[in-house]
């Protein structure tokens, strides 16, 4: 004969045994996240930081890529280090000079004339790998800062003793000898004529700042400025209706950034790129990386 349990007794487990059983798996639920805790951190670090890595890596390839395309003797750095600015060039090329010995009346042949004023066309030699556009400018030896008139930072539309002019249109783009027609003939109101040992001249298509500055939430961002007025002094941030982009953001300090101001990285034509950013907003960890760029400074 089977025994039962009495009518009405219930089974299960009493409360007692309920908290225990909860208190266990909090105590094992403990002990697993003590192990786990660590390597799961150190996961989301290296995350975060090869995220910063790859975005400080990006912008410094951007910027150095600008940079390699600066005008000779263009490249200036704020004194903070915050900032660098330059012209950008498009293409570059050979002009027609009268040494050239080709006859006046030869037609489609201009001579770039450092004595006529009014001569306000040259003819291209062998063409541009990329064409010359109506509103570039056409700059010719320039030695940068304090080299006046070689220096194409001051210029200013119909201005004597310079170096630079704009382009106001052009005949035969893509041709061997395209002939470029200037606003104004710059070379021949010199005071003292300094036109390129080897008949060189390039193509700028304006001014590009980089500029470190803070951000409206907090923190700071590294922006580039673009399409604005070239000015003899450098401005920040630049004037003259220029477009804005941001490239990096989360930037631990501006200070130091850029740095070209020494007498060694500038007879070395270095220009050496300092940029830390934090692995979060409000974070003091972070990453930094060195970059150095040479530069073109034969005009």
């Amino acid at each position: 004969m089977i025994a039962r349990p009495p009518a009405g007794r219930a089974r299960g487990f009493t409360l007692v045994e309920a908290v225990l059983v909860i208190v266990i798996i909090g105590i094992i639920g403990a002990v697993v996240a003590v192990f786990i805790r660590a390597p799961v951190q150190g996961y989301a670090d290296s995350a975060a930081r090869a995220a910063a890595t790859d975005e400080a890596d990006l912008a410094l390839r951007r910027i150095a890529r600008d940079l390699r395309l600066a005008l000779p003797n263009s490249v200036r750095v704020s004194p903070d280090g915050d900032a660098v600015e330059f012209l950008q060039t498009r293409t570059g090329g050979r002009y027609l000079a009268i040494d050239d010995g080709v006859a006046p009346d030869t037609p489609g042949m201009h001579v770039l004339d450092v004595d006529n004023p009014g001569r306000t066309s040259f003819t291209v030699l062998g063409g541009t790998i990329r064409p010359i556009e109506r509103g570039d400018f056409i700059v010719v030896y320039n030695l940068g800062e304090g080299a006046e008139p070689s220096d194409a930072y001051l210029y200013r539309p119909g201005a004597a003793n310079r170096n630079i002019a704009q382009v106001s249109a052009v005949a035969g783009a893509g041709t061997a000898n395209p002939v470029v027609e200037l606003e104004y003939n710059p070379f021949a109101l010199q005071d003292t004529p300094m036109m390129s040992p080897n008949h060189r001249f390039q193509v700028v298509t304006g001014p590009v700042t980089y500029a470190c500055e803070g951000r409206a939430g907090g923190g700071n961002a590294l922006v580039r400025y673009w399409g604005y007025a070239i000015h003899a002094a450098q401005q920040l941030p630049p004037q003259g209706g220029p477009q804005r982009a941001v490239i990096a953001e989360r930037v631990g300090s501006c200070a130091g950034i850029f740095r070209y101001g020494s007498e060694a990285s500038r007879r070395s034509a270095l220009v050496i790129l300092n940029l830390s950013l934090r692995l979060s907003p409000g974070d003091d960890a972070g990453i930094r990386l060195v970059h150095q760029v040479h530069v073109d400074n034969t005009p």
